[in-house]
């Protein structure tokens, strides 16, 4: 296999795009179509693999370009591909994407009526079809993939490859039928797709798929427009909140570990004037879909979410996510925080934690196991579920740069060192120098570890805290602990910083945790010498929670062009207006970053329109009248009398 994890590696590919005659007719099909004029190196290495007919692993972050990366070749290439998705709901998206791009796509699922899917059919019968996007299920299906061959099949690309691993985050057993693929049709080319995965699930992904000398194309995993932020949970509401009003009328995602929790939460936030609805497997399947349309549309703000709300989405202006408690690894973390930016613009991604999060996940994990759960039927994959809800509890306590530690996680630490020379991201709240060191740093950890030994090593955190703060319980005076030499040594502390120093302490490896529905804390090895002051601690004092204030809403920032405010919101206004008449989600029109470039650049003629990031020739000649209008319309405006805006059938007859 060869590895392409260095940037500079795939650069070659793009030297000799000039002299490659199928990648110079990408080039133009993708200006043509998507409205780009370059393919950013990992992806000119994957199309490459496409159009040479090569098997492929392709790991590009969520919001890489993955899909361009087998889409692109589709449309240079004869015969047809197919495209392996898990979710019904990202399919509709992406079909309904191509077709506003003039691409010839179409689906066959469960949910479709008699009449969608002879008409999909039909275009597959004429080959009319470039793409068909299918479930893994019912590629399996007998006789289907005899019937797609004779439609000429030339490829199969498979998105979210993570899930036919045992080693991955979201590991699904009918992915593990598609390794059957390479045993009917040996010489079809394979590419496989996925926004994270580790070396190990690399390695298993090929094996599984059956991959035959893959070209394995690694991107990088940092994502250096999220701005990561992580708090000990204090009061949840005011929490999220906080997040929610400093990206007022922003689309966001809460995500909570229960569907009760995602209910309270919506409620609560809905109370404060937030357009907040909850979704979770609960509900049934109609109100999902209801929830999902609305976020689609714009019409609500923000989901409370359980991770039901997950592949689906692909809303590419999601500017914050909020996770409520401890995710289950740094994989699914990733997996989940990647949701937001996908459109390359800033966004932040907010992790509020506490012990008892990590003690749930973990005695939930050894009790599936215990019950036969399929995902961790193999011996080792318990240790591997344990070894990932470690990780993520490291860094969330810990208080190393956020995006290192991510890089690190994914084996790309040198890569992230080469584009951060200063060994530090500038956003995250650790280079941002919102945590703050602890004075005394040794002494409290000294107190705590000495707590937890007087304490016989047999109680919770909870108890400790107690203990530490001098309580007067009657939990206490039951086993006497008021006359611990501990008591009280820590009262000028609040119970949330004691708290969040035990927490620190345990993602330190210094205090470790008994099993079991109550657990205990007791000294590891390190927390020995950290006791004896023969290991270095340093501690952050958890931050205050800021009080809450309502701002404007930001404006997307691009390299050197500031966007007009109030033209963004009234392109923004149009945009809504259109999807709303033609029953598309808003992000199918335009995206943010286009709206911002338009709001920047204010083309006045086609030619100029036309010449905006993301606006291919089929949408310039469909939508370009409608906004040119709007961009006049909003320049004819005086500051006296500012008119009203113009709706899109107006504006449609305005730009003819």
């Amino acid at each position: 296999m060869r590895n392409l994890d260095e940037p500079h590696q795939a650069l070659s590919e793009r030297e000799q795009a000039a002299t490659d005659p199928a990648l110079s007719e990408l080039y133009e099909v993708v200006r043509r179509t998507w409205g780009f004029e370059t393919l950013r190196p990992m992806q000119e290495a994957a199309v490459r693999c496409a159009l040479d007919g090569r098997d492929a692993l392709v790991v590009l972050p969520t919001g890489g370009g993955k899909s361009l990366c087998y889409q692109a070749p589709a449309l240079v290439r004869e015969g047809l591909t197919l495209v392996v998705s898990p979710l019904i709901s990202l399919m509709l998206d992406q079909v309904r994407g191509l077709e506003a791009c003039g691409v010839s796509a179409g689906m066959l699922t469960s949910v479709q009526d008699e009449a969608e899917r002879r008409t999909v059919e039909r275009a597959l019968w004429e080959r009319r079809l470039d793409l068909l996007y299918v479930a893994p299920e019912k590629l399996m299906t007998p006789g289907f993939l005899s019937f797609i061959e004779r439609q000429g099949l030339s490829g199969l690309a498979v998105d979210e490859a993570h899930c036919i691993s045992h080693w991955g985050h979201d590991f699904r057993p009918e992915y593990r039928q598609l390794g059957e693929l390479k045993q009917l049709r040996p010489d079809l080319p394979i590419q496989a797709f996925t926004a994270t995965a580790t070396p190990e699930v690399r390695a298993d992904i090929a094996q599984q798929l059956g991959l035959v000398d893959p070209e394995i194309i690694v991107g990088a995993f940092d994502r250096p427009e999220l701005t990561y932020r992580v708090r000990p949970r204090g009061e949840l509401v005011t929490q999220v909140m906080e997040v929610v009003e400093r990206n007022a009328r922003r689309a966001g995602i809460v995500y909570c570990l229960r569907r009760a929790d995602a209910e309270v939460l919506a409620r609560k936030l809905a109370s404060k004037g937030v357009r907040c609805l909850p979704y979770h497997a609960g509900l049934d399947a109609a109100e999902r879909r209801r929830t999902q349309a609305a976020f689609d549309n714009e019409e609500l703000d923000v989901v409370c979410a359980t991770v039901a709300f997950g592949m689906g989405i692909d809303r590419s202006d999601v500017r914050f996510i909020v996770h409520a408690s401890l995710p289950k690894g740094i994989e699914a973390y990733v997996q989940e925080t990647g949701r937001a930016g996908r459109d390359g613009l800033a966004a932040e991604c907010l992790l509020l934690y506490s012990g008892a999060d990590y003690h749930g996940w973990k005695h939930l994990v050894e009790r599936s196991a215990l019950e036969g759960d399929r995902e961790l039927a193999d011996p080792d994959a318990l240790d591997h579920a344990l070894e990932r809800l470690d990780a993520v509890w490291r860094y969330a306590t810990g208080a190393t740069c956020r995006h290192r530690y991510l890089a690190r996680f994914f084996g790309q630490e040198d890569v992230w060192r080469a584009a951060n020379p200063e060994d530090r991201c500038g956003v995250c709240d650790v280079c941002l120098g919102e945590i703050e060191v602890a004075e005394e740093s040794q002494v409290i950890a000294q107190k705590i570890l000495s707590c937890v030994v007087r304490c016989s090593q047999r109680f919770g955190a909870g108890h400790i805290v107690d203990v530490l703060r001098g309580s007067e319980s009657q939990k206490l005076r039951q086993y006497g602990h008021e006359e611990l030499s501990t008591f009280g040594l820590m009262k000028e502390h609040s119970a949330r910083e004691v708290r969040s120093f035990i927490d620190q302490l345990v993602g330190l490896g210094c205090l470790g945790v008994a099993p079991g529905r109550y657990p205990t804390l007791h000294l590891t090895q390190d927390g020995v010498a950290a006791m004896k002051a023969e290991l270095p601690v340093t501690l952050h004092v958890p931050p205050a929670v800021r009080s809450r204030k309502r701002e404007r809403a930001r404006v997307p920032d691009l390299d050197g062009l500031t966007p007009d405010p109030e033209l963004f919101e009234r392109l923004r206004t149009t945009r809504r207006d259109l999807a709303r008449e033609r029953g598309v989600p808003p992000y199918v029109i335009f995206n943010d970053r286009t709206l911002a470039e338009m709001a920047a650049r204010k083309p006045a003629t086609p030619a100029e329109f036309l010449e905006l990031k993301g606006v291919g020739e089929k949408k310039a000649a469909d939508l370009g009248p409608i906004f040119l209008a709007a961009l006049a319309a909003y320049g004819g405006d005086t500051e006296a009398s500012p008119p009203s805006e113009p709706s899109t059938a107006e504006a449609s007859e305005a730009g003819a």
